[in-house]
Parts: C-alpha cells; sequence; structure tokens
C-alpha cells in the first residue's frame, strides 16, 4: 500500500474528524497538528498486525463546506 488518504472535516467545534477513504479507520483531533498525530496512531494501529501493510504517504484531505448568504 502507498498512500491513504483522509476527507477530513471541521466541525462546529472547531474540532476536526478525518475518516480513511479506502479502509475502516475514523480519528479525531482539536486541531490540525493533534489530528495528524491521532491519524498516525489510527493507521499504525489498524495495521498493527500487518506492519508490511503501512502507508509511505498519508494525505489528509480537507473539506471545506461553508454557506452564506448574499446580501
Amino acid at each position: 500500500m502507498n498512500d491513504l488518504i483522509f476527507e477530513v472535516t471541521q466541525e462546529a467545534d472547531g474540532g476536526f474528524i478525518a475518516e480513511c477513504l479506502t479502509e475502516t479507520i475514523v480519528t479525531q483531533g482539536d486541531d490540525w497538528t493533534s489530528l495528524k498525530t491521532a491519524v498516525a496512531e489510527a493507521v499504525r494501529g489498524f495495521f498493527f498486525d500487518e506492519p508490511e501493510k503501512l502507508a509511505c504517504h498519508i494525505r489528509l484531505h480537507l473539506i471545506r463546506d461553508e454557506a452564506f448568504a448574499l446580501v
């Protein structure tokens, strides 16, 4: 496995949720730095019994959904 891609959304409270698009890995962080740490830990935990499948690269894809009114 080369890359794992995570779709990241920002919660209303400012935290982030990351969900892997190819594996069943979901985690969260209060800020971007803690999210990166949480993703790395979640990936290591997910592949703990198959270390040969660990990803070389992890991609975090931030999805921003913003609505505003035209006045």
